[in-house]
């Protein structure tokens, strides 16, 4: 085994790929920050108990374990950021009323969740605590969108759910079974529920397999008032959803009332983010009033997270920084112009003695993400700018010091 080659799923990310992630991270979080969202950064390692407190089930298996050598205790490697915003929001901080917390780290899974995607995802979000009112779900939705569009992301289609429809569906069955049904339902597999649902009440199946068909435009609501059997629980979901599809005019908008994917913790609306180029849900966020619970302290919460990523193969590749070479050399004069530059926000590159200020010689080659568009060249004493023709004619000096 070569010491170079990484684990499956887990890759490098070279300058440009880093470069355009930097950029869509500073872009979300300055989003986020205009909501008025405050950033968090929790740490990459927690005691296991605290990592899998909102969920048993496909958190716990996508969780790496490791033994803490100080104090003896389990470690877990976080697999997902939302329990440990919860665990600031109930402890650290605390406050009486609304908190909106916003975090970009990575996580790491012991599995990868497709074929294509990472086990090291870099996940951005965004939590919003102490709003129990559809309000919250609104202006959550609307940041998700906003922080894609900030990527460069268009076209944005939304697919809106309700967890309390399936869980109401399935309120009498095991929770394992359940767990499995669950699987069933997003995948739309109607001879597994068929299978799993063998024991079930009839009235039970029956909706199973009206919800898997439940997926489309509006109608979907009305389609499922006639279809399922009468609950109060999923009465007052289609009513959530009705409201939230009020609210977010303008876009793509379709219903899915059987897809529980994500971690198990939602209790209310879910909403998915997809863009044309891909099948897979560039975000996913929603509901999830029972997250800390745990922490001693459940209220209300909402949030979304995105795998910046994911974003990576959606988007094109970034252009080149504009850049200016100057040469390896001692001069004071130069060192002052080049800091001076550097101070005004401009990208310096140090490299041979401009070989090529006359056209004798290649410009110096330097790192693709930046585009040298211009040098640092002395003429009669004096540090000058001066533009690098790509024919590689004589360059055009400019005064360094007004640059």
């Amino acid at each position: 085994m070569s010491a170079w080659l990484l684990p499956d799923h887990f890759a490098d990310l070279l300058p440009a790929q880093a470069g355009h992630i930097e950029r869509m991270r500073t872009a979300m979080l300055g989003v986020a920050r205009t909501y008025g969202y405050e950033l968090v950064i929790p740490p990459l390692l927690e005691h296991l108990e605290s990592l899998q407190t909102a969920s048993h089930g496909e958190l716990d298996l996508q969780t790496f374990k490791l033994v803490d050598q100080l104090s003896g205790r389990t470690l877990g490697l976080r697999a997902d950021t939302t329990p440990q915003v919860a665990r600031i929001d109930a402890h650290l901080l605390g406050r009486p009323g609304v908190s909106r917390l916003c975090y970009c780290g990575p996580t790491v899974h012991t599995r990868p969740q497709s074929p294509q995607s990472s086990r090291e995802p870099l996940q951005l979000g965004a939590e919003i605590y102490g709003e129990a009112a559809l309000d919250a779900d609104v202006e959550i939705l609307h940041l998700a969108c906003d922080c894609l569009h900030s990527a460069g992301i268009g076209d944005i289609g939304i697919d809106l759910a309700h967890a309390r429809i399936v869980t109401a569906v399935l309120e009498d069955v095991p929770p394992r079974d359940a767990q499995r049904l669950h699987e069933a339902l997003a995948a739309k597999d109607r001879s597994a529920i068929l299978q799993l649902g063998a024991g079930l009440p009839a009235s039970t199946l029956d909706d199973l397999l009206v919800l898997i068909g439940l997926y489309g435009d509006e109608s979907v609501l009305a389609q499922a008032r006639q279809s399922l059997h009468p609950r109060p629980a999923v009465e007052r979901a289609l009513g959530d959803l009705e409201r939230l599809a009020g609210r977010v005019r303008g876009v793509r908008l379709t219903f899915d009332l059987a897809d529980m994917r994500g971690y198990d913790y939602y209790t209310g609306p879910c909403f998915a983010l997809y863009a044309p180029r891909t099948s897979e849900a560039l975000v996913r966020g929603g509901r999830y009033d029972d997250i800390g619970a745990a922490f001693g302290r459940n209220r209300p919460a909402a949030g979304f997270s995105v795998d910046l990523k994911a974003l990576l193969p959606l988007l094109p590749p970034p252009l080149p920084a504009r850049a200016i070479l100057a040469p390896w050399d001692a001069d004071p004069d130069l060192e002052w112009v080049i800091a001076t530059l550097r101070g005004k926000g401009e990208t310096v590159i140090r490299t041979q003695p401009m070989q090529d200020m006359h056209g004798e010689h290649a410009t110096p080659v330097v790192q693709p993400v930046f585009h040298c568009d211009r040098a640092l060249v002395r003429r009669a004493g004096a540090w000058c700018l001066a533009d690098i023709d790509p024919s590689h004619t004589p360059p055009h000096p400019h005064s360094a010091g007004s640059a």
